[in-house]
């Protein structure tokens, strides 16, 4: 896929499970909770509530019994960690790219503020961002068009692009103000993998990877 970017051009982008598996995110979380718990046998627990996740099990209903941590003090633990992520592959360099052309690049991510920063700063990736909408800083989540027109008027922008993974609410509307769309196929790993139940939202391409784009 090639797109042409210039100093009109912006590319905004969803981040959970489009620049980054947010599984990750849970297992680097997790792994900070079981060392928190008990630094000892870490790795014995952390199997063991993973494996209790992968069986739609509860692990904070576990930890909080049979440790001394209560259920707000997990939550907290859980969303304030700074984790360790890597970009998937082929992002960093459409990011580095679209900078050296004087594009412009965003973010539009539902979540919290501490979270999805820390999670931006981990994958290396702020710094190249000229502007983030999250939705507890912004007060609507996604599909709202407030927050793409909240972008919007930030870039200021002629050509918007919009990269996303859930068919469920990334694109409803982008579409429908007029930006391109690009949908990135599940990879196996998504949290939110019900893509098939929605695919009158479905976006103008489809990708299985960052590397297929090519920036002209």
């Amino acid at each position: 896929m090639d797109i042409a970017i210039d100093e009109h051009t912006a590319l905004v982008f969803d981040l959970d499970d489009t620049l980054y598996n947010e599984l990750d995110y849970l297992k680097s979380a997790y792994w900070e909770i079981c060392f928190y718990c008990n630094p000892d046998k870490a790795k014995e627990l952390y199997h063991l509530i993973f494996s209790l996740y992968r069986s739609d099990q509860n692990p904070f209903k576990y930890i909080t019994e049979k440790y001394e941590i209560s259920l707000p003090e997990l939550i907290s633990n859980y969303r304030n960690h700074v984790p360790k992520l890597n970009p998937f592959p082929g992002v960093l360099k459409v990011f580095q790219e679209v900078k050296q052309k004087k594009g412009k690049l965003g973010v539009i991510t539902d979540g919290r503020v501490i979270t999805q920063t820390n999670k931006l700063k981990s994958l290396g990736l702020l710094k190249y961002i000229d502007y983030v909408v999250i939705s507890e800083d912004i007060g609507s989540e996604k599909p709202h068009r407030k927050n793409y027109e909240a972008m919007m008027d930030k870039l200021n922008a002629e050509r918007y692009y919009y990269f996303g993974d859930n068919f469920k609410k990334d694109f409803i509307a982008p579409l429908k103000m007029g930006w391109h769309t690009v949908g990135l196929i599940d990879n196996g790993k998504n949290i939110h993998h019900n893509s098939y139940a929605y695919l009158e939202n479905k976006p103008e391409h489809l990708i299985q990877s960052f590397e297929e784009i090519i920036i002209r």
